[in-house]
């Protein structure tokens, strides 16, 4: 199987879920907009309709309607929070397949080009992970979470090795720390000048 086939399947798959996601958040709509209606009187409650979101759609929603709750909002709430999980997952699943087929396309060009173009790839990998880490640390520290937190220690590990030393020597621009910024655009000029060190070759 060569490489175009490949691609060229990966796109209809991607269509597909693609499609099925925008029918699925379309459905998802309908059937929040309704419980929500019911939920806020708009549609009767004593009606069939109603009996219908009561007993069908309403025992599904209940776990976000207990999150909407503990979080201090209004049980009326929940079909919409709802609606905008379903929303939230169906644009990550399509974003994972998306990454999924560039890194696909990225394997099959390696192979075809030989070891300059595999470490290529490998060091984009690297690169990209550690710009992921700096990006996610410094939006953590935008919202003060902890560094400590077990959903972002990892990315304080993975790049303290490059912005310890550069924030001893780097000047604070006011209150900001700007070493993890310098850091990215360091890992970025890496990236392009291996590129372009592996094209000359």
């Amino acid at each position: 199987m060569d490489s175009h086939t490949v691609v060229t399947g990966l796109d209809a798959v991607i269509g597909v879920v693609r499609y099925v996601f925008l029918g699925g958040a379309a459905l998802a709509g309908l059937v929040c907009a309704g419980d929500w209606m019911v939920r806020t009187r708009r549609l009767s409650p004593f009606g069939a309709p109603a009996r219908f979101f009561r007993k069908t759609i309403d025992p599904a929603i209940a776990p976000v309607e207990r999150v909407v709750i503990r979080s201090g909002g209004m049980p009326t709430a929940a079909p919409l929070w709802a609606l905008l999980g379903v929303i939230i997952v169906g644009i990550i699943a399509l974003s994972l397949l998306n990454f999924a087929r560039d890194n696909v396309i990225g394997v099959l060009w390696a192979l075809d080009h030989g070891p300059r173009a595999i470490a290529l790839l490998v060091m984009g990998w690297i690169l990209g992970i550690l710009e992921l880490a700096l990006i996610v640390r410094v939006i953590a520290s935008w919202v003060r979470i902890s560094p400590y937190s077990r959903w972002i220690r990892w990315s304080f590990t993975l790049t303290e090795w490059l912005v310890a030393p550069l924030r001893k020597r780097l000047p604070t621009v006011g209150m900001f720390d700007i070493s993890p910024i310098v850091a990215y655009a360091i890992l970025w000029a890496i990236g392009a000048l291996a590129q372009r060190i592996i094209a000359i070759q």
